[in-house]
């Protein structure tokens, strides 16, 4: 099965075999080794000289440990445009209260609204950078930049864009971000790394989650350990992935995933499909995930199914209010040029059988003719 989703990914045969090593340690140096290799390679894709906290858990893992180990605040705004969006404000509200600035799903944030969520008293401001339940790119650097005009706490879901798009932590104003392992970087589902400023700690709530409190995790962070045993063979595979994008150049492989994305987004155009987000002058496409209108008179099972069944390419449908209204083509991780070729060829075909596009890989293939 080609998986051609927003996470998990494909993943490189260095990956796989590394997951099949020995056991070792979690106490020993071998492991430290491993564990401040990962944490350096993450500071680069993250864009900051702060703290890495490693959890052996889900994004969802890493996205409560970021609001509960810092809900020391009267209030928090939550932006949701998007399935994970809502996310953010479902797991503020166990913690503090919440102001929670919605949007329809795959409309974009006017920063005025943002403006007033500050101007109303909140001391904090969650959201998502690359929304993949919609195909968007929110406007991570506009929107800390406001929240720094008001001192606020920046904590942004950076899960499905670290390590495929530009993460620039300090330089935007960053407090907290999340990635998870199973995305951009490629590796295998199970790892969360929670990236930290020295200023989210004047926010710190000690009474968070006992496994999830990021502050056991700095603690050990200086003995490059973590608190708790963690998951090793996910931290070999971890660690594999974090050479190939070595290997690869971070700007190399955020360039390969913008010119998929864009391949991607140019097939459908030329072939009469309608992306599915609206933008305004701030957001733009993600670049790691494309979503698009279901075409009229094709049903998710036709679309979806017939290229599962009959290609052995899985695809991504329409999440909560959106099933059976789009479908996602993840280009993310260790996905190249064959496999993008191969899923619009696919697509293309099981559409034009029911007469709801034109033929248009060839728009696609230009701008793919030089990636190798």
């Amino acid at each position: 099965m080609l998986l051609m989703i927003p996470g998990p990914v494909q993943l490189h045969e260095r990956i796989i075999r590394a997951m099949a090593r020995q056991m070792i340690g979690h106490r020993t140096a071998d492991f430290s080794a491993i564990m401040e290799f990962c944490v350096e390679k993450l500071r680069e894709i993250f864009g900051t000289k702060g703290d890495i906290c490693l959890i052996s858990g889900s994004g969802t893992a890493g996205m409560e440990a970021a609001i509960a180990s810092f809900s020391r605040v009267k209030k928090i705004a939550t932006l949701e445009n998007g399935k994970f969006g809502e996310r953010l404000g479902d797991i503020a509200e166990r913690y503090t209260q919440v102001e929670r600035v919605k949007v329809p799903w795959g409309e974009s944030f006017e920063l005025d609204a943002v403006k007033e969520a500050l101007d109303n008293g909140c001391e904090a401001v969650a959201f998502v950078h690359n929304e993949t339940s919609t195909g968007i790119l929110n406007p991570a650097k506009e929107i800390a930049k406001l929240a720094k005009e008001y001192d606020a706490l920046v904590i942004m879901d950076a899960i499905t864009s670290a390590g495929g798009d530009y993460v620039k932590m300090d330089e935007w104003g960053v407090d907290v971000a999340i990635v998870g392992s199973q995305k951009c970087l490629g590796a295998p589902p199970g790892l969360a790394a929670v990236a930290v400023s020295e200023k989210a700690w004047d926010y710190y709530n000690e009474r968070c989650p006992y496994y999830l409190d990021l502050a056991a995790y700095r603690k050990k962070l200086k003995d490059m350990q973590t608190p708790y045993t963690p998951a090793v063979p996910l931290f070999f595979a971890l660690a594999e992935a974090l050479k190939i994008i070595d290997e690869e150049g971070l700007e190399n492989r955020i360039q390969r995933h913008r010119i998929l994305s864009a391949a991607v987004r140019k097939w459908a155009v030329e072939a009469g499909l309608e992306l599915f987000p609206n933008l305004n002058k701030y957001s733009s496409y993600s670049n790691t995930v494309t979503a698009i209108k279901m075409p009229e008179g094709v049903s998710d099972s036709e679309l979806r199914g017939t290229l599962k069944k009959e290609y052995g390419i899985l695809v991504s449908g329409g999440q909560g209010e959106l099933k059976g209204k789009i479908f996602r083509i993840g280009t993310m991780g260790n996905v190249g040029k064959f496999e993008t070729v191969s899923t619009l060829a696919a697509l293309e075909d099981v559409l034009m059988r029911k007469n709801a596009i034109k033929p248009a890989l060839q728009y696609a293939q230009i701008l793919l003719r030089d990636l190798q």
